[in-house]
């Protein structure tokens, strides 16, 4: 079972793997958006990292609730509210629950990606953070492990893609060929989830 613990583990893995590949993902947003995917989420994490850390929160629920809560606040752009919303539609679904299974955390996180699809209007193939989503809800019913692999292959997945959605969207065919930072950094949120359960390290 999963507690607050946990959570607050998670979420600090999330931070540091974001602070290590911020220039990475701040290079493939130069691309194909703004230049500042990884500088908006490693600021975003980090003061979810130092909120955790000075009130930790009991529950699972209110862990998600409180960083997306905080990634609203401090991340400027499209990233920031898409976040948040995954986080703290995830934790709603949680409850107030003290411990979760897996299999509740793939339910309630498959909420999450739902509430962040109606937001930005976007479904799969659209080059954006749901191809790395879906395939990790899909796969976190069989382990931690499946769910991070399946969210990096997704993000690779996206490089043939053309942009549907967002600001790639406006380059049309010149945004083929370019990894999705959306997709890059929901990935490394999955692959932090592994790393926090045991199942592999955080990249």
């Amino acid at each position: 079972m999963l507690d607050a613990e946990f959570f607050r583990r998670w979420l600090a893995l999330t931070a540091a793997a974001v602070d290590r590949e911020a220039a990475r993902l701040t290079e493939l947003d130069s691309a194909i958006g703004d230049a500042d995917h990884g500088s908006n989420l490693q600021r975003g994490f980090a003061a979810v990292a130092a909120a955790l850390e000075k009130e930790p929160p009991a529950t699972p629920g209110a862990v998600l609730a409180l960083a997306g809560r905080r990634l609203i606040s401090t991340v400027g752009g499209a990233s920031g509210p898409l976040y948040g919303t995954l986080l703290r539609r995830t934790g709603k679904e949680l409850g107030d629950r003290a411990e979760v299974s897996r299999e509740e955390l793939a339910a309630a996180l498959g909420a999450g990606v739902v509430a962040v699809a109606q937001l930005g209007g976007a479904q799969a193939g659209d080059k954006t953070m749901l191809d790395a989503l879906l395939p990790a809800v899909d796969a976190l019913g069989a382990s931690f492990a499946e769910a991070a692999a399946a969210a990096e292959s997704g993000a690779v997945a996206t490089v043939p893609l053309q942009a549907r959605k967002g600001r790639a969207s406006y380059l049309g065919e010149r945004s083929i060929g370019h990894q999705d930072p959306g997709a890059t950094s929901a990935a490394l949120l999955i692959g932090a989830l592994a790393a926090a359960a045991g199942e592999g390290a955080a990249r």
